[in-house]
């Protein structure tokens, strides 16, 4: 699997609502007899799925280059609630429902490949940005400042 895509296929095991879970140890540590370095942003997946990939799920699989999907978060875990995008391509852009909870709220792309922020509309969308070959983790503004903190 190339490097550039261990990351994106990351996001789809660890923060979809289905299945369960396997991380692999060269991927998290990496193998330096082999050249092998950790999967970027591993580490910060596996904090998002802890703390904040909770709720009803929502799927956007409607391009073939860039799909996305929404948790919508619960009340037992304080400030969960994701959006992610995933890009094979060209960047660009896609419309999520994150619901009426979260009207106003500023999501962060945990994952700092888009330093825009994008607040929810007062129907409860957001428009977000993903890069070409990249994949971007939406969180709260509240839920970035507690996964940098702990870093």
């Amino acid at each position: 699997i190339p490097a550039w895509f261990k990351p994106i296929a990351y996001a789809i095991i660890l923060l979809r609502a289905v299945g369960t879970p396997c991380v692999f140890y060269g991927d998290y540590y990496g193998i330096p007899h082999n050249g092998v370095l950790p999967v970027e942003g591993l580490k910060t997946l596996l904090k998002i799925r802890q703390l904040y990939a909770y709720g009803e799920e929502k799927l956007y699989f409607d391009d073939r280059d860039i799909v996305g999907f929404t948790r919508s978060g619960d009340q037992s875990h304080p400030n969960s609630g994701i959006a992610v995008l995933l890009n094979d391509s060209l960047g660009g852009k896609k419309r999520l429902y994150m619901g009426s909870k979260f009207v106003g709220c500023k999501m962060i792309d945990a994952m700092g490949k888009i330093l825009n922020t994008v607040e929810i509309d007062t129907n409860g969308w957001g428009e977000f940005l993903v890069n070409g070959g990249s994949l971007s983790v939406w969180v709260t503004e509240p839920a970035y400042e507690y996964l940098y903190i702990e870093e």
